[in-house]
Parts: structure tokens; C-alpha cells; sequence
């Protein structure tokens, strides 16, 4: 321990130097800005000498302006980052002025000045999409106030959110050498999400990048930890919970059968979409709890989600159930018998409750079950699987035009967003919020970027995923995967006697020696689920209850 703690230590003070040099440049970068441009129009211009020599020993250059007419010359003619726009003028009032402006540069921020409390001039100008309102008599540093919040916004977050992570970074470094447990590893796991949407409104990328490297080094880390601890949580009582303990340990405590509980399980959704998502989520509800489990391995969906519905294992579904259970090379899809799954757990827990069960695999679904979702107001559990971000992840395989929107993990982020506010989804969780329904989202596994290639052989029996592989003769690089001769010893099924497992850490993808250029070339950036990392395994399950 203690020489992986020195070489903790050595990377972290390195990359400490790298993010101090980055800070300095970005300061140099923000002296060298050009000065804000001010228009401020008001009719006793003369009387505001003071507050304008104020801001101009602030590094502000204002233009002064008597009335409006003139005002909107002045912006016609030269180009201002913020005007400062009385309310009260004779000829043009401030409110006509305004107008006239943004209907020209819509972008232009403006902070309205008067002397009125009158709330139909304030609900005006807000609605005109000001930028700010002051009450005269104003001093100067309510001005100053203003225009930082309006004009400085990004750079002060962004020198503050950068200052946060320099501090943190020594800590995070530290605690990476330290992680011993699972809970540990989820601690950790969520520091890391926060920083990575926290450096998103930031515009300095080597931020980004010395991020980028402590979750490589985490999830080289968290690969050792899976490798030495997984096996024991099928046989020790001391293990997080996992898929098949969801349903029981989290989500049958949570249901509510006066109001109903919507249930929401949205494929292959991470950690970190499903945070960009929450504050959409709780324009209409509050979180009330949060549990944070593991998806078993392998972190595909015919695996983790049936253990969600059936409450067992792999093994266990195939010993139990084997009309409803598929191996990967079974013909037929491997998801059909979910709500078959979920009627038999509910018996096997003598559960006294009513549930429905929705899949939504295409938009016209979606829409259709949104129209239609009154008639669910009697069940006591409604429970929705919805398909789209698996589908999203696997387009970008495919489609040139998902790769350029989902370039990388912040892009992935923002077209998850960007699909979310206008799906359907969003729609059945406003009826639901309007019928006072509980809310529980959660998923079955996440995703990684996959970047690099491990080279694998085996017979044409092999499963086809690109991060795990299960059948006989494998051939592979052992320091590239986690490899489980017996698949019982983690409560798997054998496809074959002599059946045995692998699975790919960190963001490695399995790729065949026949035509492997090609391979590797058409599978490199494209997020893939199946194998070992904190993106695929560590993932929420969310309750709500509505405002």
C-alpha cells in the first residue's frame, strides 16, 4: 500500500503543478480581456458623474446618453455588452426604448433603472427579457453587482469552480489510493460525477482533461477492487446492494399504495445522465431518498434487468425459470418475460398489491401510454421500462451524425438532456405528479466510452458483446480482463460445460484478430456496456414524491 500511495502522490503533485500553470494562464488570459462597453441612458446623465468614474476605475467604459432615441442610434451604430436603461424619460420612455432595442439585438443585456415600485412595469420588463432591475437611488456597487452577474458570470465561475477542484484534487488522489470498500467506491464515484458536470461551465479544458485522468486512474483502481471482492458478495452477507436485492431492499419499502408508485427503469442510463436530468425532474418532485447499487456483472440488460424483475440471479432464473430465461446464444430476445418475472416476485414476497407493466421501445408508444396514462390511477405499482437511452448509446455506433452530437462523455450528457425535455417521458411524469403518484427512477446498468482494443479468440460459439465474452476456449490478455472459470462462483449459468466468463476493464473493448484494423477502427468511441467500470456498475435508484 504504501508504494501505490507514493505513486498516488507523484501523479497527483504532477498534475497539481499542471492545474496551477493552467490557472495562471487562464488569469493572464482574463487581464488581457478587453474592457466591458456600457451604454447608460438616463435624462440626469450629469448627475451619475460619480457612479460612471467609479466603474471606470473598475475597468468599465461608459458611454453616456440623455434619452432614448439617441440610445437606440447608439447601439445601431456601435456595439455595447450591456445597456444601462432608465425607466423614466421624456420622449421615449424606457419601456418604449427597450422595445425597440430588443427587436433588433434580442442578446443584448440590459439593466433596467427607475424610480417606479410599480409591479406592472417590473412584470413588463421582465417580460421584455431584461437582465436585471434596480430601484433608484442606486449606489455604485449595486451597479457593479449587476454587471458582474451579467457580464463577468462565466468567468467567475469559472476561476471559482477551477480554484474548488484544485483544492479537492489532492483529496480525491488521496482517498483513490485509500478505497477499500464499496462504499468507499461510491463515495468517490459521486465526487468524480460532480466535478466532471461542475467543469462543464467552465471553458479551460486542461480542467477537464486532469479530471479525465483521475477517473482512468479510479477505474484502473475500481477494476482491482471488483476483481479481489465481486466473487465474495455472492456468498458473504457484508456486499452493496445488487439487481437482484433492488426490487426487495429499495424499492417494495417505497411503494405506496394510497397514492400509487410510478416505477421508471430507464435502460442503460448512468449516473451522471441521470443528475443532468433531476433538476427537470424536480420542477414537479422532491427527492425523499436515494440509494445508490451495483448492477451485476455482466452489466448488460438480458443480465442486470431481469435480475431486477426476477429478484434472483442469472444462475438462479435459469435454474428456476428456464421457459423464461435466455442464454446469449439462445434464439429469440433475451427481455421478453419481464412483468413475468416481476408476477412471480411479487407472489414469492406475498405482496398484496396491483401493478401494471409498460415497455416503450419507440416513440408512438411513449405517446401512447402518456395520452392514455389516466387509466393507471388504480394500480398501486406502475412500472415503466423505457428504452431509449440504450437505443441512443447503440445509434451512436452506427450513425456518423450521433457521433458528432455525442462526441464525448459532456455531449452524451446534454443530448440525453436535450431528449428528455421533449419525450414523452417527461409528459407521463407531469400526469403522474398532477395525479400525486410516488416516483421511483432507476436503471438497469450505465455505459462506457470504449478507446481501447483487447484482442480476443475463441470458438464461433462466443458470445458477441464487445465488453464481456462467455463460452469455451477463450483466449485473451489477462491483464485486460476478469476472467471467472467457473461462472457459478458469481451466480451465472454455462452455456457449455466447460463454459467460463471475461469481462473488459476500464473502457476496453474486445476485438477478434480477423480483420482487426477494421474492427478496431468501427467499435473505437462507441459506448458499450457489459464490462468493468464505475460508469457501468455504480448506478442510482431515485425516489420522488410530488410537490
Amino acid at each position: 500500500m504504501f508504494f501505490v500511495l507514493f505513486e498516488i502522490l507523484v501523479f497527483t503533485e504532477c498534475y497539481f503543478n499542471k492545474s496551477r500553470f493552467l490557472i495562471q494562464i487562464n488569469q493572464y488570459k482574463t487581464l488581457r480581456m478587453s474592457l466591458a462597453k456600457i451604454l447608460w441612458v438616463d435624462d440626469e446623465i450629469q448627475n451619475l458623474k460619480p457612479h460612471i468614474l467609479f466603474l471606470e476605475k473598475k475597468n468599465y467604459h461608459v458611454t453616456p446618453c440623455t434619452n432614448g432615441a439617441d440610445a437606440i442610434e447608439s447601439v445601431n451604430q456601435e456595439s455595447f455588452d450591456v445597456v444601462l436603461l432608465d425607466e423614466n424619460m421624456p420622449g421615449l420612455s424606457g419601456l418604449e426604448t427597450l422595445s425597440r432595442i430588443k427587436a433588433k439585438f434580442p442578446n443584448l443585456t440590459v439593466i433596467m433603472i427607475t424610480k417606479s415600485e410599480e409591479e406592472y412595469i417590473m412584470e413588463e420588463a421582465i417580460g421584455s427579457k431584461i437582465a436585471d432591475y434596480l430601484i433608484k437611488p442606486v449606489n455604485p456597487n449595486q451597479i457593479l453587482l449587476s454587471l458582474k452577474k451579467n457580464l463577468d458570470t462565466s468567468r467567475l465561475v469559472s476561476e471559482k469552480t477551477t480554484s474548488n477542484y484544485q483544492q479537492e484534487f489532492r483529496q480525491i488522489s488521496m482517498e483513490l489510493a485509500m478505497v477499500n470498500s464499496y462504499q468507499d467506491w461510491i463515495e468517490l464515484y459521486k465526487k468524480l460525477v460532480h466535478w466532471e458536470i461542475e467543469l462543464e461551465s467552465i471553458s479551460d479544458p486542461g480542467m477537464t482533461e486532469i479530471l479525465e485522468s483521475q477517473k482512468n486512474e479510479a477505474n484502473t483502481q475500481f477494476y482491482k477492487f471488483i476483481k479481489n471482492n465481486y466473487r465474495d458478495w455472492f456468498h458473504n452477507s457484508d456486499k452493496p446492494v445488487l439487481s437482484h436485492d433492488l426490487f426487495k431492499d429499495v424499492i417494495v419499502p417505497q411503494i405506496d399504495t394510497d397514492k400509487g408508485t410510478l416505477l421508471i427503469v430507464i435502460d442503460n442510463l448512468r449516473y451522471d445522465q441521470l443528475r443532468v436530468l433531476e433538476p427537470i425532474i424536480n420542477q414537479y418532485y422532491k427527492v425523499i431518498d436515494e440509494t445508490t447499487f451495483f448492477s451485476i456483472l455482466p452489466t448488460a440488460t438480458q443480465y442486470a434487468r431481469n435480475a431486477i424483475f426476477s429478484g434472483l440471479t442469472p444462475l438462479d432464473m435459469e435454474e428456476k425459470y428456464p421457459n423464461y430465461w435466455k442464454n446469449d446464444t439462445d434464439e429469440g430476445g433475451k427481455n421478453l418475460y419481464e412483468n413475468e418475472f416481476l408476477i412471480e416476485q411479487i407472489k414469492r414476497l406475498n405482496l398484496n398489491i396491483s401493478h401494471e407493466y409498460f415497455k416503450i421501445t419507440t416513440l408512438n408508444k411513449g405517446k401512447e401510454l402518456a395520452n392514455n396514462f389516466a387509466k393507471t390511477k388504480d394500480n398501486d405499482l406502475t412500472v415503466i421500462v423505457y428504452n431509449f437511452v440504450d437505443m441512443l448509446s447503440h445509434s451512436r455506433t452506427e450513425s456518423e451524425i450521433i457521433k458528432e452530437l455525442a462526441g464525448n462523455d459532456k455531449a452524451y450528457r446534454s443530448l440525453t438532456l436535450s431528449w428528455f425535455k421533449n419525450s414523452p417521458l417527461l409528459e407521463i411524469i407531469q400526469k403522474a405528479q398532477q395525479m400525486g403518484m410516488k416516483l421511483i427512477i432507476t436503471t438497469d446498468h450505465g455505459t462506457i466510452n470504449t478507446t481501447k482494443p483487447s484482442k480476443v479468440i475463441g470458438d464461433k460459439s462466443i458470445s458477441s458483446n464487445l465488453r464481456y465474452k462467455t463460452g469455451r476456449n477463450i483466449s485473451y490478455n489477462k491483464k485486460e480482463v476478469y476472467a471467472v472459470s467457473n461462472p457459478k462462483d458469481i451466480s451465472l449459468p454455462s452455456i457449455h460445460m466447460s463454459s467460463s466468463f471475461v469481462f473488459a476493464k476500464e473502457d476496453y473493448f474486445f476485438a477478434y484478430p480477423n480483420n482487426y484494423n477494421h474492427f478496431v477502427k468501427y467499435y473505437k468511441n462507441t459506448y458499450q456496456h457489459g464490462g468493468i467500470s464505475l460508469e457501468e456498475m455504480i448506478i442510482p435508484c431515485i425516489t420522488f414524491e410530488s410537490r
